[in-house]
């Protein structure tokens, strides 16, 4: 093989690569929302009825294949597939098919979280939300069909400095699949190009720390170009994301998976969640990124938390303590590091809390009040006017870069977004009140955090800008909110 042709094979794997991250947003969308555990129908109309209009670029799902049914229903029998069938809690493959071409049409992308590492855990009469069955100690699953040809020999996880061992033995005593099969490799590859074929715009790969990347290279290798019957241009590649957790100290690292797909970066949330908790003082997310050993911006997907950490890290900072929390999503979504993931939650008090369900164990819809908050057990952290305004906060900055940084030396920050935007937070226990530089263009703007711009009025806190571009900002510690945000899609017309 020539030198030339060489190169030109390995820059199209390269930018195979690279297009694999690429989330497909339309222009004027930004940021994702996980909707955990909502029923295909109620995201439809979500992305219709507010989404859309408020600018949201994606929703992840969670899993759409046949899970087993777990007596009181906790939220983890979605993450044990019993087949790649498209039955579960949420609705049917004819509801998702829905879901998605409407979610589309209303300019919000879906991505489907996805599990084949492994199949279920052992159920005596394993019983699917499809009506499927396995024999799961003999690791017969005929509605695949898989046999106990197709996983690795059972065996557990018990040493994370061990990556064969993390790779080739079952997590949590969930049935191992062996990913090196091309058998495996078939079943996976058509169960996701299903979901290509109906629209989604890409996947969440749950549990890919688990399989090794060699293998995963070959299955996102194999998957279809997006279809162009959704809004997707020609030759668009699915966006991948994958599940590594990696807060170092462990054989496997994030940087195994980067260079073929985007990762979840779940030191973002940590490091966030410590400094706003006091461990940490703000004025050091000066140079928030790559230099903390963080993933290159375009490869990491990022967050505050996710559904997993809200149970079971106590370190990371959740909708249960709402005031930090909001501080730290709007950091989030205000610095260009990353594509950012907002967490929409049910309310639960237990790690194996169920959502919200009827006496049969159906799936209940979220109720909308007057406020656009949610209710009926249903928290929806997106819906809180300090969440989702900063989404808009993030599309009015797009493509800008962070600039002319401010710190009180201590847990009082602020920054700009090029011209478009200003952002302060203060974490100190005392009021910031500060004549700042804050970028923008002189004139009114509405603080995004505590009001909106309504008919060309504010409804919470007014910035008045200098002619130097300088504003007197103002966090007060009594204050609901411990951010104040303008854009300039927030100013008030002269």
């Amino acid at each position: 093989m020539s030198i030339m042709r060489v190169l030109v094979c390995a820059l199209a794997i390269l930018s195979a690569a690279a297009a694999q991250k690429d989330l497909h947003y339309l222009p004027g969308h930004d940021g994702m929302v996980h909707l955990f555990e909502w029923k295909w129908p109620d995201i439809a109309k979500e992305c219709e009825r507010f989404l859309g209009p408020m600018g949201f670029g994606g929703v992840q799902v969670s899993p759409i294949q046949e899970n087993v049914i777990v007596a009181n229903r906790p939220w983890w029998e979605r993450y044990q597939p019993i087949s790649y069938k498209w039955h579960t809690r949420s609705g049917t493959a004819s509801e998702f098919k829905e879901m998605v071409r409407r979610c589309n049409d209303a300019g919000v992308r879906i991505y489907v979280d996805v599990v084949f590492n492994h199949m279920t855990g052992d159920h005596k009469n394993a019983r699917g939300t499809g009506g499927s069955t396995a024999d799961t100690s003999s690791l017969s699953y005929p509605a695949v069909p898989y046999s106990r040809y197709d996983f690795h020999t059972p065996c557990a996880i018990n040493n994370y400095r061990d990556p064969v061992n993390v790779r080739n033995c079952e997590l949590v005593g969930l049935r191992d699949l062996d990913q090196s099969k091309e058998y495996v490799r078939d079943k996976i590859v058509n169960f996701l190009n299903g979901a290509v074929d109906a629209g989604v715009a890409g996947f969440r790969v749950d549990a890919a720390k688990h399989m090794w990347p060699g293998d995963l290279k070959v299955i996102y290798s194999r998957l279809k170009n997006l279809n162009t019957n959704h809004h997707f241009p020609s030759g668009a590649r699915p966006y991948i994301v994958q599940e590594v957790i990696d807060y170092g100290g462990e054989a496997i690292s994030k940087f195994e998976y980067n260079s073929f797909g985007a990762v979840t970066e779940f030191r973002h949330g940590m490091e966030i969640s410590n400094s706003l908790k006091g461990n940490n003082l703000l004025k050091w997310f000066v140079n928030w990124g790559e230099p903390w050993g963080l993933l290159p911006s375009k490869d990491a997907l990022v967050f505050i938390d996710n559904h997993d950490t809200q149970r079971d890290n106590p370190n990371v900072l959740t909708y249960k303590s709402s005031r930090l929390y909001k501080m730290a999503v709007a950091f989030m979504l205000a610095h260009p590091y990353g594509a950012a993931r907002v967490m929409s939650s049910y309310d639960f008090g237990s790690f194996d809390a169920n959502p919200p369900q009827d006496s049969q164990g159906n799936l209940l819809s979220p109720t909308i009040n007057s406020d656009n908050t949610c209710g009926n057990g249903w928290v929806c952290e997106h819906r809180w006017r300090q969440i989702y305004n900063m989404v808009r906060f993030r599309n009015a900055v797009n493509s800008t870069a962070l600039n002319n940084w401010w710190d009180n030396g201590q847990n009082q920050i602020a920054f700009c977004r090029g011209n478009a935007g200003f952002i302060a937070i203060n974490g100190d226990n005392y009021d910031l009140q500060q004549e700042l530089y804050v970028c923008v263009e002189p004139g009114t703007y509405c603080d995004v955090i505590s009001g909106n711009l309504e008919n060309n009025k504010c409804t919470g806190k007014v910035v008045t800008v200098d002619q130097n571009r300088k504003a007197h900002i103002k966090v007060l510690t009594w204050e609901e909110d411990g951010v104040l945000a303008i854009h300039r899609g927030a100013k008030v017309r002269s």
